[in-house]
């Protein structure tokens, strides 16, 4: 075999791999097995430029097709969200861009005002963290952190990167900015402690990249109906699998694409059976950010758990 092929590929160098079989066994408060939290994505684009997801072939800017569709979910679709979540008592982490506190901060306020937790979610979505320097992508971080704790009275524990873009210095930067945690990694189901240069370290919640309406139903083409029976199989089968340890499963929304009428009814039955569990003493329905403080304190007690 040419010397080429018998070297180590490239790595992160932020963790490494340990197999779900062997792993230090844990609990979630009050004995539960499968901890569970939506994420509600809440975004601004720009009119007339940047990225954004779309329903239409894209047109030559403005393209007000897309750009409309996409404010749907601010207007509409995640006040028909915040109510579905009010009805099923069900806590829900908002995903905000900043920019939202320009452009309509009552929504962001209705999320506070239920107790959700926010996390930093970027300025926009129209943009990339990854191609930033690292200068830039500093004083994105803290502008970002700075802005939820002015408006929204508390600093922000957890990012997600817009469109999941990092540099390779993201999770280092994250912790030097005040960040415990991150959902940009979704290589696990449980959570992975991430090295970083400061040597504090860095959570990475699970966050879903296929229990996500974005890839479903834009990518894949998938009706609501099919989203919402992915999202009760996968809580069945983790259910199950969660007897045996702990697990993380997360549930991705964006309120353009979820809260329109006919796939708000699907998400609805699917929400209503996850919750039909609550009793059972087996589903802890939470926030990534309780689940990173679980991990804190599980650590102070079990360093094996960051290993």
């Amino acid at each position: 075999m040419p010397a080429l092929y018998t070297g180590l590929l490239p790595d992160h160098g932020r963790f490494a791999y340990r197999p779900i079989t062997r792993r230090p066994h844990y609990e979630w408060p009050n004995g539960a097995r499968l901890a569970v939290y939506l994420a509600l994505n809440l975004e601004h684009f720009a009119f007339g430029e940047g990225l954004g997801a779309m329903i239409g072939p894209a047109s030559p800017q403005p393209d007000v097709l897309n750009h409309a569709w996409r404010e749907y979910g601010n207007r509409v679709g995640a006040w028909r969200c915040l109510e579905l979540f009010d009805q099923l008592g069900l806590p829900s982490a908002a995903l905000v861009n900043t920019a939202l506190y320009d452009h309509c901060p009552e929504l962001v306020a209705a999320c506070v005002a239920r107790g959700d937790e926010i996390v930093g979610h970027g300025h926009s979505n129209a943009e990339r963290q990854g191609v930033l320097d690292e200068a830039s992508e500093r004083e994105l971080l803290q502008l970002c952190r700075d802005r939820v704790r002015q408006h929204s009275g508390r600093e922000p524990t957890g990012w997600l990167s817009p469109w999941i873009s990092e540099s390779r210095l993201t999770p280092d930067l994250l912790t030097e900015t005040g960040y415990r945690y991150t959902l940009n990694w979704c290589h696990d189901d449980q959570p992975t402690r991430l090295a970083t240069r400061d040597g504090q370290g860095l959570w990475a919640i699970p966050y879903p990249q296929e229990l996500n309406d974005i890839p479903m139903i834009v990518g894949r083409q998938l009706d609501g109906k099919d989203f919402a029976q992915m999202i009760v199989d996968h809580f069945d089968e983790m259910r199950e699998q969660s007897r045996q340890q702990p697990l993380v499963m997360g549930i991705a929304l964006h309120p353009y694409l979820v809260g329109q009428p006919y796939r708000l009814r699907h998400l609805r039955r699917a929400l209503q059976h996850l919750v039909a569990a609550r009793d059972s003493g087996e589903v802890w329905f939470t926030t990534p950010g309780a689940i990173c403080q679980h991990m804190d304190q599980l650590a102070t007690q079990r360093p094996e758990i960051t290993a």
